[in-house]
């Protein structure tokens, strides 16, 4: 299903965050971090995505401090579409678009011509979010958003595997009509990004792979992943067919840690890896290329 990556010999997909809050709004800065991430032989980049922040936290979690006008966030489909610009072969993947604060339609044209634009390296990403008041803002029903995104997902896999489309469900009615141009990828992979138990059952039931949000490797991590793909096969599906992405966060410079959490994620069955640097920009490129030459063993 996935386009090889011919700029490193591995059999473990690996991939890069793209630092929304911590690089300079600069393009030629963002343009130079997209080309290095490429020639350092990572597989593709994972953009996070949040449409407004608010003045303050509105959560207890600690992560919640992230989210605020002080962590900015690009736009991830206006991002991604001029990282499609100036590489060749780095995948593209929204980790995590918010689908159901958005318009199923637009997203499923959006991410075909970006499809289109990047020669059929998109991975679209998706969620159900957390931040009420982007809803509110965007005119969306957050308390419904989890079967309403279920239904996105099937509208969207319409739209890019039928040029007519007829379609009529609880949110969206297509009256034989369709997009033009056609993605490449028929249908695009779509991931879900899941934590709790219900969402994680739906990456099993409708993913095309599922971006786990735990925290390390280890035994149950590893217990976590074999439920997943015991729910795969429940849902009738192969398990082989649907990919796993576990995510290394950086912390220090360690790189002795780095390459046993890599090893850690492979045994727990991860069929790729996301590298997410955290720090100061000057430090996160050279966590970058330091990474880097430890991934290589992989």
């Amino acid at each position: 299903r996935y386009p090889t990556v011919h700029s490193r010999s591995v059999l473990m997909r690996i991939g890069i965050h793209f630092p929304q809050a911590e690089i300079p709004h600069d393009y030629m800065v963002i343009r130079d971090y997209l080309q290095r991430a490429e020639t350092l032989g990572f597989s593709h980049i994972n953009t996070p995505d949040h449409v407004l922040q608010t003045r303050t936290p509105v959560a207890d979690s600690p992560l919640a401090a992230n989210y605020t006008t002080e962590f900015p966030h690009h736009e991830v489909m206006t991002l991604l579409s001029f990282a499609a610009g100036v590489t060749e072969s780095l995948e593209l993947k929204t980790a995590i678009l918010i689908l159901p604060q958005r318009q199923a339609v637009l997203v499923a044209k959006q991410a075909a011509q970006l499809d289109v634009l990047s020669g059929g390296r998109l991975q679209l990403g998706v969620g159900l979010g957390w931040n009420d008041p982007e809803f509110v803002s965007l005119d969306m029903n957050f308390n419904n958003r989890a079967r309403r995104m279920e239904e996105q997902i099937e509208v969207c896999r319409l739209l890019w595997t039928e040029q007519h489309v007829t379609y009529e469900g609880k949110w969206h009615k297509i009256d034989d009509a369709g997009l033009a141009p056609m993605p490449i990828q028929r249908p695009i992979p779509v991931w879900i990004g899941a934590f709790q138990p219900v969402a994680i059952s739906r990456a099993a039931r409708i993913a095309d792979g599922w971006q786990a949000m735990l925290p390390a490797p280890g035994e149950k991590s590893a217990a976590v992943f074999s439920d997943f793909q015991d729910q795969v096969k429940t849902a009738g599906r192969d398990p082989d067919s649907v990919g796993i992405e576990a995510t290394i966060f950086s912390g220090k410079i360690d790189p002795e840690t780095w390459a046993a959490q890599i090893q850690g994620w492979i045994d727990c069955g991860a069929t790729q890896i996301l590298f997410r640097p955290q720090a100061e920009f000057s430090l996160i490129e050279q966590m970058v290329g330091e990474f880097a030459e430890v991934m290589k063993d992989f």
